[in-house]
């Protein structure tokens, strides 16, 4: 899944470019170019599809050459992934009505890529022989309201064990407070957001609790991988609500099972995920991703600046993320909900040219 627009990396991503096409700091390749190298190291090529927003066609094509031609999907409008997994899901039957499918979003990183690989084996197992609803579960290390959290059956006992186990209650997301609640517990496992099931069975779970949604792909199967499938989906996105999987039908759903992993992950979501996921911090825990700077009296800070030939200075700030690109200049308290606030000031007419 590599449709989100990355809204909050600005300035570095813009509508134009999202975070999934950027470069990351480390690597030099795109997250979106680290995630099908990861899937197509565990399936055929001509197994893993790619579904994304229609206007960033060329830059998955540019970016992934080796991607089969009839495996871009390619969504009209941005609606969050219950419609974009509903689509892939009628897509997969299409090609086949036994599929087994993984759903993964393209901006993971992912450490310990033997470790996932079992893990996402184990899990494809699992869900070949039983009609369940799987998640990849990781345990927390610290409170974070940006990631959803999965209470399983059996309690802090079951966290630990190495099988598939039963979900007790989903949360997407919940307030600072009650993350942390949920973090004390040692009774919850992070969602990752990877999830494992037989086609068939998210169809049917999916018609159960968003018939608003799948009705509208009513001709499904007389429509996609047709010449009308473009004006299908522009007729079925134009109604569609903007609302996750998580909160659609993992909330609800009896089926939800976790699979719990041991392997290093990290949603790259908001700039202190960001933060957390980079190593070579300085003994204040600030990253410098520059090669001239002046450091003093900073602590956990994040800083960036585009073209690498400035010398920054950077004074007496505590968790501060600073950003600085050709047009545009962030500095911001490295809090997600600060950023997200302060940023939201960018949908005024006179910054069109900086989103």
């Amino acid at each position: 899944m590599a449709g989100g627009n990355g809204s909050k990396f600005w300035p570095v991503t813009r509508d134009s470019l999202p975070k999934q096409f950027l470069p990351t700091v480390d690597t030099g390749k795109s997250l979106l170019q680290t995630t099908f190298e990861r899937f197509s190291g565990l399936f055929p090529k001509e197994n893993v599809l790619v579904i994304t927003i229609a206007r960033y066609e060329n830059l998955v094509r540019e970016q992934l050459p080796d991607l089969p031609e009839g495996n871009l999907l390619l969504e009209p409008y941005s609606r969050n992934t219950s419609p974009c997994i509903a689509y892939a899901t009628y897509a997969l039957l299409k090609r086949d009505p036994d599929a087994v499918m993984v759903a993964a979003p393209s901006d993971h990183r992912i450490c310990d890529e033997a470790a996932f690989a079992k893990t996402v084996t184990g899990a494809l197992d699992y869900a070949q022989k039983k009609d369940v609803l799987m998640t990849i579960g990781i345990i927390p290390h610290r409170p974070d309201p940006n990631y959803g959290y999965i209470q399983v059956e059996g309690g802090k006992g079951a966290v630990m064990k190495d099988t598939p186990v039963k979900v007790k209650t989903f949360t997407e997301k919940p307030d600072a407070p009650l993350a942390d609640v949920f973090f004390k517990s040692g009774e919850f496992f992070w969602n990752s957001g990877i999830y494992i099931w037989k086609a068939g069975v998210i169809k049917d779970e999916m018609e159960k609790y968003i018939p608003e949604i799948t009705n509208l792909f009513k001709g499904w199967d007389n429509a996609i991988g047709t010449t009308a499938e473009r004006g299908f989906l522009e007729s079925a996105y134009t109604d569609c609500a903007k609302i996750s999987i998580d909160y659609a039908v993992m909330e609800k759903t009896e089926r939800a099972w976790v699979f719990p992993a041991r392997f290093d992950w990290s949603d790259i979501d908001t700039w202190t995920s960001l933060y957390e996921s980079l190593g070579d911090k300085d003994a204040d825990g600030n990253y410098f991703d520059i090669p001239k700077h002046l450091s003093s009296d900073n602590r956990k800070c994040l800083v960036m600046e585009n073209d690498k030939k400035k010398l920054v200075a950077v004074k007496g700030l505590d968790n501060y993320v600073i950003v600085d690109t050709p047009d545009a200049l962030l500095i911001c308290p490295k809090d997600d909900k600060s950023i997200k606030d302060f940023t939201a000031g960018l949908a005024m007419p006179d910054f069109d040219n900086y989103r």
